[in-house]
């Protein structure tokens, strides 16, 4: 293990109750092995029962009793700390579970405003009535809704769902009894219109906590600085800090606590955004840099073709994404988000609130980041001001010119015109409509090359050049070099394979054409262009894949979408028909074009592996990535890892990468601190390699292989480095410059990717 606030490299496991404390530390000899240098787990604290993910905390004070408690906890960490691995943890700061095992929010429930724990949760009491609302009742109603005896005293009993009593009310009649309590019973879709409490993005069961309040701060951090104190926790990743009132404020208060522990935070930076550089902590989870090495390993020339065959097969013109999510921000502002409207609107002094609803509708579809940093009292740093102006300025487009003052005024209030509760609650706001506007929503409606479509990607930009990725490295050396870098997480909409295997897609456009033509034929008509396009590239991507597999993303798919189907209001019959569509699938020809384009994904598998690893930051591998996998978004890609299935020639190519750049990181930290040098090939296909030195390290990885090919491959292509003996850790070749450059033909003989270091036993002699 190395210096405590700085892991070498991580792993993301995600437990489960069937996977908890005990299971992970049976791989510690295997991580060990791997050359990883902390584990890096999901939540840790007590959730919901059953929960698959651990994010809808339910008791900040308790480690999770299905994982194994704290004993467990700690035991698991002692045998990681015997193989010198250290543990970095998921934090929750943002929301809990809306739940009856939540004892805060059901003190709340039960005593409302009076509640000691009322100032706990982001609760807007000014609406209903003073009363929170609880939309949980289907269309029967409160006729279900019955009392029962507890040990705790009469409840409220709905299904599953058991609720407080006010004290004092207790013999009323049923209606009467409603009627008398803190909360307000509720159909389940008037979360949608007319909720008084903040909650995680549109999700009703998770409700927004204020670590604003420094007791909340201290009751909800207090087992996991513990813990981090006895040396149990090294380190934390933050989720969804932007949801919070003051991010800054909240990364100020753990720095303080734990001294300035390594902590990276779930921030989707959007386009050319920077990470605020007054946030105390060490840079993002890695959406970032998984769009920056996906770019590098896209070919360019593919955007033009795959757009013209997108347009060609929906029959309209292909737009852009940009186009597609800013419809999809409004209609998500106005459909989705009315309660966070209507608490906007009645802290503006606006007469017409109608009015005020239609600009900000506006305002917040055209945000293209997730939050702007404004800090009640404090002049508006300059990326954030830009941030709304530049929205306005969109807004300004698609409003009628008798709104323009109204524009300005809301403008200038965010921008610190306006009272305090008013500017946070905008910026709380605006993050979630860019989420749920953009990744789980145009991401699905706008499927030109799919692997794009990924969280804090921009679908519009297709590839990333050689330069451009050297620039952006040497960034990230020079400003976050301890940065968490990723290619999939358990947010990921694919996994990385899926991505490299689409790819080529873009290289391979005329095959894809005709191969699209071929299945089309044979499946017949679809039920609509857009499913029918998601279903060919989901297919390609993830095969081989199981029919419960396909059918429960592509359910998921067009649910997200909103087009045709749903989530609050489902098509039937436009669902079978997508799913039926899909079972027509030609299996012999899928597997034909994908077995075609193997040997191309294999290079692009093997390239963005190396490079993540071994460029600036701190490389987080997600489980199972280490091999290959061909996952879709969750619940898919959270399903447990066979660590001892049979193993494809990828698998071992993947796994021999995955473990000498992680084993040379962790041998060698200094040289991978040590900053960030591009290397530049020279020759025909200088295009086609990317080449970077860490320290005494140097990595080769092949790019674009399909044109490679094409141009009848190398030729006299060669890189120049330092004169010396190089060995390759992947193959154990030696090459030797002292007599000039190495070709790229023999650097890529064996794998299409080299880690070289100098031969220290040639270089002593």
């Amino acid at each position: 293990m190395t210096d405590r606030g700085r892991p070498v490299s991580t792993y993301r496991l995600q437990l489960t109750d069937d996977f908890g404390f005990a299971a992970a530390a049976g791989l510690a000899d295997y991580l060990a092995d791997l050359g990883v240098s902390h584990a890096y787990l999901s939540p840790i604290l007590a959730a919901v029962p059953g929960s698959g993910h651990g994010y809808d905390v339910t008791d900040h004070s308790l480690v999770r009793d299905e994982f194994g408690g704290e004993d467990g906890f700690r035991a698991m960490a002692d045998l990681f700390r015997a193989r010198s691995i250290g543990i970095v943890v998921d934090v929750v700061p943002n929301h809990m579970a809306v739940h009856q095992s939540n004892r805060q929010l059901w003190d709340v429930l039960a005593s409302g405003q009076e509640s000691a724990y009322a100032h706990w949760f982001d609760i807007d009491w000014a609406a209903q009535d003073g009363k929170f609302l609880l939309p949980v009742l289907g269309d029967d109603g409160v006729s279900a809704v019955t009392v029962e005896d507890t040990v705790d005293g009469p409840a409220l009993r709905y299904y599953d769902q058991r609720l407080p009593i006010a004290s004092g009310t207790e013999q009323l009649p049923l209606p009467a009894l409603l009627d008398a309590q803190h909360y307000r019973l509720a159909h389940w879709r008037t979360g949608n219109t007319e909720l008084n409490w903040r909650r995680f993005f549109d999700v009703t069961s998770l409700i927004g906590i204020r670590q604003e309040e420094p007791d909340v701060f201290a009751a909800t951090h207090e087992v996991l600085l513990r813990l981090y104190d006895d040396g149990y926790i090294d380190g934390f990743r933050i989720d969804h800090p932007d949801g919070l009132a003051d991010p800054r404020g909240y990364f100020d208060q753990l720095a303080n606590a734990t001294g300035g522990a390594w902590v990276v935070a779930e921030k989707i930076l959007s386009g050319d955004e920077q990470l605020p550089r007054d946030w105390r902590c060490d840079g993002t989870t890695g959406y970032d840099v998984l769009a920056l090495v996906d770019g590098l390993f896209l070919d360019p020339a593919g955007a033009a073709p795959l757009t013209a065959l997108y347009a060609e097969l929906t029959g309209r013109p292909a737009g852009t994404f940009a186009d597609v999510a800013d419809i999809a921000k409004r209609e998500i502002a106005q459909r989705t988000f009315t309660p966070e409207l209507d608490r906007l609107a009645r802290l503006l002094p606006k007469d017409d609130q109608r009015d005020v609803h239609a600009v900000l509708v506006e305002l917040l579809g055209a945000f293209r980041v997730y939050r702007a940093y404004v800090r009640p009292g404090e002049v508006p740093p300059p990326a954030a001001a830009a941030a709304v102006t530049d929205a306005a300025r969109a807004a300004w487009r698609n409003l009628p010119a008798s709104l323009y003052a109204t524009l300005d005024a809301i403008t200038a209030a965010v921008l610190d015109g306006g009272p305090p509760e008013l500017i946070v609650r905008f910026q709380q706001t605006t993050g979630p409509v860019q989420a749920k506007g953009v990744e789980d929503t145009a991401g699905y409606r706008w499927p030109r090359l799919v692997s794009l479509n990924e969280v804090g990607s921009e679908p519009d930009r297709f590839g990333v050049s050689p330069d451009a990725f050297h620039n952006s490295a040497a960034t990230i050396a020079a400003t976050w070099p301890y940065t968490l870098t990723t290619l999939s997480t358990h947010d990921t909409k694919r996994q990385e394979d899926v991505r490299a295997r689409l790819a080529v897609l873009a290289e391979r456009h005329q095959e894809w054409a005709a191969a699209v033509a071929a299945w089309r034929a044979a499946a017949g008509p679809a039920p609509d262009p857009d499913s029918e396009y998601l279903t060919w590239q989901t297919l390609t991507g993830a095969w081989p894949i199981s029919a419960d597999r396909l059918d429960g993303y592509l359910t998921k798919a067009i649910r997200e979408a909103k087009t045709l189907t749903s989530w609050t209001d489902p098509d039937a019959g436009y669902e079978a028909a997508v799913l039926a569509y899909a079972a027509k699938v030609p299996a012999d020809s899928i597997a034909a074009f994908v077995a075609a384009i193997e040997p191309d994904a294999r290079v692009n598998t093997l390239g963005a592996k190396l490079v993540q690893l071994t460029m600036p930051g701190v490389p987080d591998t997600y489980q199972g990535c280490e091999l290959t996998g061909y996952s879709l978004v969750d619940p898919d890609n959270r399903r447990p890892v066979d660590y001892h299935r049979p193993r494809t020639p990828l698998d071992e190519e993947k796994l021999l990468v995955t473990r000498q750049a992680l084993r040379l990181r962790r041998d060698h930290p200094d040289w991978f601190a040590a900053g960030y040098t591009a290397l530049t090939a020279a020759g025909p296909a200088a295009g086609h390699v990317v080449a970077f030195g860490r320290g005494g390290a140097v990595t080769v990885a092949t790019r674009l292989p399909a044109g490679l090919r094409n141009r009848g491959g190398w030729a006299d292509t060669s890189l120049a480095l330092p004169p010396a003996s190089w060995r390759d850790l992947l193959t154990g070749t030696r090459h030797v410059s002292t007599d000039g450059p190495l070709l790229l033909a023999d650097l890529t003989s064996t794998l299409p990717v080299a880690l070289l270091v100098q031969d220290q036993a040639e270089a002593g002699r």
